[in-house]
């Protein structure tokens, strides 16, 4: 499908106010249009910017709100209060297509592909130094459409494949999934030969083995639900096998470490941020701080995500899970008259003078900070007192990491045939980072894969929606549905934050894989059908 003529002025603006560096009182081209508005490198990196930073803002990508339906997973749940509800109607399974934050995570989303597809219409334009530069070029805006269309297809189903110019009067209608991944592998196809292995200083930008390590995503969700074609496996495997071959990347030996230090040896590709110049991530720090923490500079946890309580109980006894979860709480006292004192008392997450009586995210409260140090952008602390917490933080969100690419290896792998040395290799490697032993050996092909998908779940606990696409891919809603624990979140009649029962088996359960089409989508697009059971 094309792009709408009228977007060139969306775009133009959007790089106008992207374009830190740019200098505002140089001449712009008349029009803009891919015959006449860029013509040389400098003036293309712009959109190249652009593409990536639209991601980054608080209405986007960088705030984990806005990817509400992945609330819908059992690593993620959220405090019942008001203020929550757009992703805690997704944690009872029964999310509306008027959600604002899912409407925002559209938004963005289209908005890169926009700026990848500006990127593609006048890269044939411009005068670059080599084909070498352009093909680097040219490879960002394919992997950040394929990027973005991976996630827009397995959240939403069948969507418009945009990639060309077109009249304003054209509407586009939705294609199908297969049709959407056949575009997503086209393009990584792409990036994959026209990227370079690395980026001097530019840790922000995707390399040839980040498009390597997506396409195995890619080939790993096509081989479950709903295209289901089990061939896919051994394509994933070959393509995760690729990025290991190169040993280019290596796991972080501290698990904790990870989320406190930005582009790691295991980091692949995360988008970037920079709170001085006005880009905060918004997902650490206050975001995953329970309420009942104060610190001693005065501020409070905002409570807005935590994790299911049988999450967190079936989760592995092990270094990683100590890392994950926040299971001791540092309450400040106040003294007779009501007044803050500088002393803390440590509360377990379940006693019942907490407000929630759930785990927290201990993971990604800290944002960057030196390693194996408590003391980030996000929160300073030390074992007894808590001495000050902040929401913006500087810590890139990490897409593709090194444990990912070793997992999906060692399901793939073994799905494609059997469960191998390589495949327990794989998977032991991630095992051993967390303080566990190796994988039992002589599992069968479906145990070894519930095996991987189990270590995912918990390696990849609350991130960028990783554990919502097994369940989805897997159909595994019936599975967690049974072991969530009965009454979670009924502490009152007004803190209820049950499953909705209505969609919790039969067919309206199914109709929870996917979330609804925006509704301000739906009515811009009048001839759109929108998803089963909204």
């Amino acid at each position: 499908m094309k792009i709408n003529k009228l977007l060139y002025a969306v775009l133009f603006a959007a790089v106008v106010l992207l374009q830190g560096c740019q200098d505002l009182t140089e001449h712009p081209k008349a029009t803009l249009t891919p015959d006449s508005y860029y013509s040389t490198p400098q003036e293309l990196e712009g959109t190249i910017a652009a593409m990536y930073r639209v991601l980054c803002p608080d209405d986007a990508w960088g705030y984990i709100f806005n990817m509400p339906s992945y609330f819908g997973a059992d690593d993620l749940s959220t405090h019942p209060a008001s203020n929550k509800s757009s992703v805690r109607e997704f944690d009872k399974l029964e999310g509306s297509s008027t959600n604002g934050n899912l409407n925002a995570f559209w938004n963005s989303s289209w908005k890169a592909i926009y700026q990848a597809n500006a990127i593609l219409l006048v890269i044939d334009n411009v005068t670059f130094s080599s084909e070498t530069e352009k093909n680097g070029a040219a490879g960002q805006a394919y992997f950040m459409r394929a990027l973005c269309y991976f996630y827009l297809v397995r959240t939403f189903g069948d969507i418009p494949v945009v990639t060309e110019e077109t009249d304003v009067s054209e509407a586009p209608d939705r294609q199908t999934v297969a049709s959407i991944y056949e575009q997503i592998i086209a393009d990584l196809s792409q990036a994959e030969t026209g990227l370079p292995e690395s980026w001097a200083g530019q840790p922000g930008k995707p390399t040839r083995y980040a498009a390597k390590a997506l396409l195995a995503d890619v080939y790993l969700n096509m081989a479950g639900w709903p295209v289901n074609d089990q061939s896919k496996y051994a394509l994933s495997a070959t393509k995760s096998n690729e990025v290991i071959a190169s040993g280019k990347y290596k796991l972080v030996p501290s698990y904790g470490d990870v989320f406190k230090t930005n582009n790691n040896e295991e980091s692949i590709f995360g988008l970037q941020f920079n709170t001085a110049q006005g880009l905060a991530r918004r997902t650490p720090g206050q975001f995953c701080i329970p309420d009942d923490e104060y610190s001693l500079a005065g501020e409070q946890g905002w409570h807005d995500f935590c994790t299911e309580v049988a999450f967190f109980q079936n989760a592995p006894k092990c270094e990683r899970t100590d890392d994950t979860f926040l299971t001791t709480l540092k309450i400040r006292q106040r003294d007779r008259d009501n007044n803050w004192t500088d002393e803390f008392k440590l509360v377990a997450w379940d006693d019942l003078s907490t407000n929630t009586q759930h785990p927290w995210f201990k993971k990604f409260r800290y944002g960057v900070a030196p390693r194996g140090t408590t003391m980030g952008d996000g929160c300073e602390e030390d074992e007894t007192k808590i001495f000050k917490m902040s929401p913006s933080v500087d810590k890139s969100l990490d897409i593709i990491r090194y444990a990912t690419v070793l997992l999906n290896y060692a399901e793939a792998s073994a799905m494609a045939s059997a469960p191998t040395a390589a495949s327990y290799d794989a998977i032991n490697q991630v095992r051993h980072r967390a303080g566990l032993p190796d994988l039992s050996p002589g599992l069968s092909q479906t145990a070894f894969r519930d095996a991987v998908v189990y270590e995912r779940a918990y390696e990849c606990a609350a991130e960028v929606g990783i554990r919502w696409f097994d369940i989805v891919r897997l159909q595994l809603l019936p599975k967690i549905i049974a072991e969530r624990v009965v009454g979670e979140w009924q502490k009152n009649q007004y803190w209820e934050n049950s499953l909705n029962p209505t969609f919790t088996s039969g067919d309206k359960l199914q109709t929870r894989y996917l979330a609804p089409i925006p509704q301000d989508e739906m009515n811009r697009n009048k001839h759109w059908k929108q998803n089963a059971g909204y």
